[in-house]
């Protein structure tokens, strides 16, 4: 092949992220380590950093750290959802307890990782949601139900359209993380299967985070709040040591 021919041919683009971490051994680090996995990094100290350069060039992927001095984390994610932007989110946080954690999906995160993280943890993170992104786990062929001749999956009285990642219990829309949507999705594609934990994360994430994980036991929480309502018939339940089921009881 000719030198000409060689360089005609376009390269795939490189994914990129905005970090944002005020912590500089960790920004460093994880730019550093983001970089040669192939990632194109923007790394920015703050949270009115993170906004600008969001402003300023749209990544394919924000990384948040959830603790920064002026405008945090959890700001940052609300101002860009508010301005209707759904480019996917990581949060980074020190903070363990459940309610902490779904501070960060209240916001609008899509994801998270608890510090101190192992940085193939986050690389796993962050494939899943750009695969998301892609739309891939919607034409995955998830499950035993076949989508309508107008696209959408049903179970229950639950209604989920996958292209415009809309879904509703009733009449009632519901309001999802990109997460949770993927999640719900995945269960009512399966309705009436016990799903264990390894799959759902392996379709989810992408990868298992084992057994010691509450990540999964999270999602499913939150995910609960926003489908059943006080009085409303329960539809995810739990299968003690095995993992979760959408179905009416």
């Amino acid at each position: 092949m000719s030198p000409t021919a060689a360089s005609a041919t376009p390269r795939p683009a490189s994914p990129t992220v905005l970090l944002a971490e005020d912590d500089r051994a960790i920004r460093h680090a994880l730019e550093r380590a983001l970089t040669l996995e192939g990632y194109e990094v923007t790394a920015v100290a703050d949270g009115v950093e993170a906004i600008a350069q969001a402003h300023r060039s749209a990544p394919d992927i924000l990384v948040l750290d959830v603790m920064m001095p002026g405008i945090d984390g959890l700001q940052v994610c609300r101002v860009l959802r508010a301005e209707g932007d759904r480019t996917p989110i990581l949060m980074l946080t020190a903070l363990v307890e459940t309610p902490d954690r779904i501070a960060g999906l209240d916001a609008g995160a899509d994801d998270y990782v608890v510090k101190p993280f192992d940085v193939d943890e986050v690389f796993a993170r962050l494939r899943a949601l750009l695969r998301r992104t892609d739309g891939a786990s919607s034409d995955e062929g998830n499950g035993a139900l076949p989508e309508a001749s107008d696209g959408q999956v049903t179970a229950a009285d639950l209604r989920m359209d996958p292209q415009a990642r809309r879904a509703w219990r009733g009449e009632r829309e519901l309001e999802l993380t990109r997460t949770e949507f993927d999640l719900l999705e995945l269960l009512v594609r399966n309705a009436g299967i016990v799903l264990d934990h390894a799959t759902i994360y392996d379709r989810i994430w992408g990868y298992d985070f084992g057994p010691g994980s509450k990540n999964l036991a999270v999602y499913v929480g939150y995910l609960r709040r926003k489908v059943d309502e006080p009085g409303a018939t329960s539809l995810i339940h739990t299968v003690r040591g095995v993992g979760y089921v959408l179905r009416e009881d």
